[in-house]
């Protein structure tokens, strides 16, 4: 099978049509579990160029009462970049069904959607699109290169459950992503 279509499949509606807007979809689910300290969750596991069309986590067990600077990253190890800003969202007790967004550039935090009030969201300019598209590449000679999701907490320890989607189209004969 080509590279990239192993492991990641086209969402579908409920007619069983596939959704193609954000490329081809991957999830992984991760359980919160730090205990008065900052961590680092690998997510995606990127080969090969990807261009990133959608990334975005829905909490589907209440989070912990103390989550805080939450943001996403792309690591190899050696030097990290970010996706969103390092700063990070607070996240506390995020309520089952809330979304934590990477809507806007690198440089902004990325967006915590609660699901405990009603809520629009949509683009802060005139995009055309909601979520904000960028391109991830793997280190050369196989390094590993993950995308990461980082929070801090207080708690001792914390709790919670987020199920994370990234809508990605593979640039390269190579590129692949997989759930880590």
């Amino acid at each position: 099978m080509p590279p990239g279509i192993a492991n990641a499949a086209f969402a579908r509606d409920q007619n069983r049509i596939p959704i193609m807007q954000n490329g081809l979809a991957s999830t992984d689910t991760q359980t919160l579990v730090g205990n008065n300290t900052t961590v680092t969750v690998p997510i995606f596991g990127i080969t090969g160029t990807v261009l990133v069309n959608a990334l975005y986590g829905v909490v589907t067990t209440v989070l912990g009462a103390n989550n805080t600077a939450a943001y996403f990253r792309l690591n190899d190890a050696a030097a990290q970049s970010s996706i969103t800003a390092s700063s990070g969202t607070a996240l506390s007790a995020a309520a089952v069904g809330s979304m934590l967004v990477k809507k806007d550039l690198a440089s902004a935090a990325l967006t915590l959607l609660t699901s405990a009030q009603e809520r629009v969201s949509e683009p802060t300019t005139l995009e055309t699109l909601y979520f904000s598209p960028f391109l991830v590449q793997q280190k050369t000679a196989g390094v590993a290169t993950n995308i990461e999701f980082v929070y801090t907490t207080t708690d001792t320890p914390t709790s919670g459950v987020i199920q994370f989607y990234l809508g990605w189209i593979p640039l390269t004969s190579t590129s692949s992503v997989a759930s880590l």
